[in-house]
């Protein structure tokens, strides 16, 4: 009976989730503590948890015919809250992306991340279209699948979360049998803008390797032509799309290079995230004893920069473990992803191993200095009760696929 269990229920994502979820609980009480505009933070994050639960059983249970089924249902009721709450949502410090039902704060867009997923890895999956990425309708069929919330996210406006969504697409793409040089041929223009944006010698040397890789490739001259041609005009047209910027989000990338170009400005909260964590040491101050954290030097401390009360209040010890459990919840999700039978639950496992990885690299980037600040919370840590009930859907659908992991349909 024991073997049983611990052959359908895969116990160290369970416990690796939960994990953080308590260290974010514990964070947030203290990022809030003494705080009373945001008192009432950490109680709907303990019953967004305790609801959670359920939602991870739930889903867990469910067979994985019934969640494929769903996907586009899920997908269009998305899009439809996606486009009221640009008329009716709250506005909040410039965007408009919340609801406000009960006293809790339902972000839409949180959860599109989820109906993306899903809407993506059904459509990939589906044996009776015969879907194909290699052939330019199906691709564009997926492109238009993410494309379409992220445009509708970007009306409210919201940077950040735009983001993920093309981050995730390649992956999944990948996964689904996107070829090598296809995928280069795609990132080829960012790498070039990237580069552009560091300097004049990264440019060319950006050029020189897209061209060695064209060559070893071995395609057709005037493809690779057009593929350089591409990427060059993609480094020339970085300094017009950044004079575009917004003033605040030309001094956000600023202060990533030089925090103390803006101390009082968009390099805030990045220093104060620094001297926080770097106050910690090796044990940290203890619960509830972070000079940065307690006084308030972090705005918005229990949400993007929640990793600041665990380096300062728990020091290195406690920043490694919330990292190594991080490693492992991904690295779980990825080997499942790779034994799991049933396509439509493998891409699912891919997708969502791929929005973790990306808001852990953006979030803990951000505290340290080496990102700009652009709103991505902690996966499971960060407060936000629509943000956590999304994490908690796509840990259901990943136990899923494990306990599934054996049924091809």
């Amino acid at each position: 009976m024991q073997a049983k269990i611990f052959e359908r229920f895969n116990f160290v994502v369970f416990i690796s989730a939960f994990a953080l979820i308590s260290i974010g609980l514990v964070a947030i009480y203290s990022a809030t503590f003494g705080n009373e505009l945001v008192s009432g933070n950490f109680t709907k994050q303990l019953v967004s948890a305790c609801i959670g639960v359920v939602v991870v059983l739930a889903i867990m249970y469910t067979p994985p015919k019934y969640l494929a089924m769903s996907s586009y249902i899920v997908y269009g009721l998305v899009l439809i809250l996606l486009i009221a709450v640009i008329f009716l949502g709250k506005k909040i410090k410039g965007q408009t992306s919340w609801f406000s039902v009960a006293g809790f704060g339902v972000q839409p867009s949180e959860f599109a991340k989820v109906a993306v997923v899903l809407a993506l890895a059904y459509f990939l999956s589906n044996k009776n279209k015969e879907a194909d990425v290699t052939k330019l309708r199906d691709f564009m069929y997926a492109v238009a699948i993410c494309l379409v919330p992220v445009a509708l996210i970007m009306l409210q406006p919201d940077m950040g979360t735009t983001l993920v969504f093309l981050f995730l697409l390649l992956p999944v793409l990948y996964w689904a049998g996107m070829p090598n040089y296809i995928m280069f041929f795609i990132v080829a223009p960012a790498i070039t803008a990237i580069c552009a944006f560091l300097g004049t010698w990264y440019f060319v040397a950006a050029i020189v390797f897209i061209i060695a890789m064209m060559m070893v490739f071995k395609k057709n001259i005037l493809i690779s032509a057009v593929v350089v041609c591409i990427a060059i005009a993609s480094g020339f047209s970085v300094n017009m799309i950044y004079s575009k910027l917004q003033p605040y989000q030309q001094k956000r990338i600023q202060s990533m290079f030089d925090p103390e170009s803006d101390p009082l400005g968009a390099g805030y909260n990045v220093i104060q995230s620094k001297i926080a964590i770097g106050s910690g040491g090796l044990t940290g101050k203890g619960f509830l004893q972070g000079t940065q954290t307690q006084l308030k030097y972090i705005p918005e401390q229990w949400t993007d920069f929640i990793f600041c009360m665990v380096g300062e209040e728990f020091g290195f010890v406690g920043s490694i473990a919330v990292v190594l459990l991080f490693l492992i919840l991904i690295w779980q999700t990825i080997h499942i992803a790779f034994i799991c039978k049933n396509q439509f639950l493998s891409i699912c496992c891919i997708g969502f191993a791929t929005i973790f990885s990306f808001h852990i690299l953006i979030n803990l980037g951000m505290i340290m200095g080496i990102m700009p600040v652009i709103g991505i919370p902690l996966p499971f840590m960060s407060y936000g009760v629509s943000f956590l009930l999304s994490n908690l859907i796509m840990l259901g659908i990943i136990l899923n696929a494990y306990r599934n992991r054996k049924d091809y349909v």
